[in-house]
């Protein structure tokens, strides 16, 4: 049967620090993963916690990250199209869904954590033998969410996501909200990281698969794809 991958992105536009400061989806998170998976022949929806816009990170439009896949989606009015009429949780099924995904850009830190909808389908894909994957700040998605038994889904669990070190090199540390990287810890998580900075990287434990910055996202959707093939 056809895989079914569900990505989850943001509806936030700004820091609520500094509401003149811009944020959004750092869009080749998503173009990278998207463009594996329909390599694969996969099925792909697109979800935010809220459902309809979902507005693009200024600084993802820019080189380095701004490449050819990133360029492709935007220059396309199909494929941003769908990026104006996401779906929102409640209008979804965990059960369509073999994978769920969530993308990154500092924006998620603000709508992702508490989403009782995103949990919902999160916890019930996971618990179902699907994957859950994130990369960048996605991962600040799985912070709050908890299994049926009461467990954190990250506590005990290997895991990559954007570091403290990449916020303060990137210049925002004192703009973002929280330390995603010291929440996960103290939720229990086995955070791991690359040793250089901003270099692709991703970890698979299980069926849940993580990667740690902007440019993991290919690496982070090709070993969800393994897992998904098992």
């Amino acid at each position: 049967m056809t895989k079914r991958i569900l990505h989850v992105v943001t509806n936030v536009d700004h820091y609520e620090s500094d509401p003149s400061h811009p944020t959004g989806l750092w869009l080749s998170e998503l173009t990278h993963a998207w463009d594996e998976f329909e390599a694969q022949g996969f099925e792909q929806t697109i979800v935010s916690p809220v459902g309809g816009h979902s507005p693009l990170e200024p600084r993802s439009l820019k080189f380095p990250t701004y490449d050819k896949s990133a360029k492709a989606w935007h220059e396309n009015p199909e494929r941003m199209a769908l990026l104006d009429d996401t779906r929102s949780p409640d209008q979804l099924q965990s059960s369509d869904f073999d994978a769920i995904f969530f993308t990154g850009g500092h924006a998620v830190m603000y709508d992702f954590p508490d989403s009782e909808g995103l949990q919902r389908l999160t916890r019930e894909i996971f618990e179902a033998g699907g994957v859950v994957g994130a990369v960048c700040h996605g991962y600040c998605g799985l912070l709050n969410t908890e299994l049926s038994d009461g467990r954190l889904l990250v506590d005990g669990r290997r895991l990559t996501g954007f570091s403290w070190q990449e916020e303060v090199l990137a210049g925002v540390a004192k703009l973002v909200p929280y330390n995603v990287e010291a929440d996960m810890k103290e939720r229990g998580a086995d955070y791991h990281k690359t040793l250089v900075p901003f270099a692709p990287y991703a970890i698979a434990d299980g069926n849940l698969v993580t990667g740690q910055n902007p440019g993991s996202a290919k690496k982070t959707a090709e070993k969800m794809v393994e897992v998904l093939k098992g």
